[in-house]
């Protein structure tokens, strides 16, 4: 019995061990800083969260720093109000020019600095989103957005590492937005001389006409017939006497 109590001990310690080193594994694999949703299509206009998970146990992250990519300007950047947050807008210039909406732009968004008011923050256990709208986005595969988490303590944790597909996840990725092509299928449009096709309506209609049109043809020929029959048997029948 002695032995069956230890062996089941050593067991239930192993397996704790093993729990242990499997969640301190996956722990800070959760807590980096991502962009919510992570894939959105080149060219098209969207609203998405740079989320933002605090990874001490003593300290407040008190600002996030997002740096936009250089080889991937986008012309309209704007942010929602987060409450206890202010955020700092900054700006550098482009060549060749952005179109917007018509608008040749020059400048474009760098980098958005959110920072928290006085004793305030995402503090241990929470995580923050930091709301943003972004369009038209560029034709590129992605959007490495490069971020920096500071922390009431002076720490400073630096997701800047772009991840490589097929290879292992870096340390410290930076948050990755997937940009996908448009969507290339033809349109529903007739092509240039190609007759445009008819609804059901059509030709339900043309049907229709068409069978009113023989059948009042059939109608004008029977009136026809009947008026000879009449007029040949009135020639046949004798003149009455006076």
């Amino acid at each position: 019995m002695i032995r069956l109590r230890r062996s089941a001990s050593a067991a239930t310690l192993t397996l704790a061990a093993v729990t242990a080193m499997v969640l301190g594994f996956a722990g800070p694999a959760a807590a980096h800083v991502t962009v919510n949703p992570k894939e959105a299509t080149q060219g098209s206009y969207g609203r998405f969260a740079i989320r933002v998970p605090n990874e001490s146990d003593t300290a407040s992250t008190v600002k996030i720093e997002v740096n936009l990519p250089e080889n991937a300007p986008v012309g309209s950047v704007s942010t929602m109000p987060v409450p206890g947050w202010t955020v700092a807008v900054e700006k550098r210039k482009v060549d060749p020019p952005i179109e917007v909406h018509g608008s040749q732009l020059t400048e474009a968004v760098s980098k958005l600095t959110w920072t928290a008011a006085a004793g305030g923050g995402v503090k241990p256990g929470e995580f923050q989103e930091f709301p943003v709208s972004l369009g038209p986005l560029p034709q590129v595969d992605r959007m490495v957005l490069k971020t920096l988490q500071t922390y009431s303590d002076g720490n400073v944790s630096r997701w800047i590492e772009e991840p490589t597909p097929g290879a292992e996840e870096p340390e410290n990725p930076a948050p990755v937005l997937t940009l996908t092509v448009a969507d290339a299928s033809p349109s529903a449009a007739p092509a240039a001389g190609t007759p445009a096709a008819k609804d059901d309506d059509d030709d339900d209609s043309g049907s229709t006409a068409v069978v009113l049109g023989v059948a009042g043809l059939l109608a004008g020929l029977a009136g026809l017939a009947l008026g000879g029959l009449a007029f040949a048997r009135t020639r046949r029948e004798p003149t009455p006497k006076s």
